[in-house]
C-alpha cells in the first residue's frame, strides 16, 4: 500500500513523505491488514493530515477476483484510518488519477511515475508503483482542490 504526505499551503505541493508500507506477502491475510493498519496509523499519527484521498479500487480483469478482493481489503484498512481520525476522505477514479498527472486517462503506471517525479522533484530516487501510485492520488487531490477553491472565490 502506498502512501504519500502533500502540503498543500503554498504556491506548489510539497512533498512531505512517501513510500509503500509491506504487510508480508507469506503472512495470513488477516495479519497482512493488521500490518498494514498499524503502519498507515503510524505515518497519519506522524503527520496528522487534514484528509485522505484514495484512488478507487481498479483491478485488471486478468489479476482475477482473489486480487480485486485484496485491493478492496487494503483500501478499506486506509477508509478506517481515516474514519478513527476523523479525516474527511475523498475518492478518485484511477482514470481521473492519471490524467490529473500524466494528462492522459489510461497511462501507464511507468508513465505516472515519471509524471510525478518530475512534477516534485522527486529526482531517481527508487520509488515503487505503489509509492508512485499514492503520490499521483495526493497530486490529483491537490489539483482537485484548486480547482474548487477557484470556482468557490467566483
Amino acid at each position: 500500500m502506498g502512501y504519500c504526505i502533500l502540503d498543500l499551503d503554498g504556491d506548489a505541493p510539497q512533498c512531505l513523505d512517501w513510500g509503500a508500507l509491506d504487510g508480508g506477502r507469506s503472512k495470513e491475510i488477516a495479519v497482512r491488514l493488521a500490518v498494514l493498519f498499524d503502519a498507515l496509523r503510524a505515518v497519519a499519527d506522524r503527520w496528522r493530515p487534514d484528509e485522505l484521498a484514495v484512488e478507487e479500487p481498479f483491478v485488471a480483469p486478468e489479476r482475477g477476483a482473489k486480487s480485486a478482493v485484496a485491493v478492496g481489503q487494503a483500501q478499506a484498512v486506509a477508509l478506517i484510518v481515516a474514519a478513527q481520525a476523523g479525516l474527511p476522505i475523498r475518492r478518485y477514479p484511477p482514470a481521473k488519477v492519471k490524467s490529473a498527472v500524466a494528462n492522459y486517462g489510461a497511462g501507464t503506471k511507468a508513465q505516472v511515475q515519471r509524471s510525478v517525479r518530475l512534477i516534485l522533484g522527486l529526482g531517481d530516487a527508487p520509488m515503487s508503483e505503489d509509492a508512485s501510485d499514492a503520490v499521483a492520488v495526493a497530486l490529483c487531490h491537490a489539483q482537485t482542490r484548486r480547482a474548487e477553491g477557484r470556482m468557490a472565490v467566483r
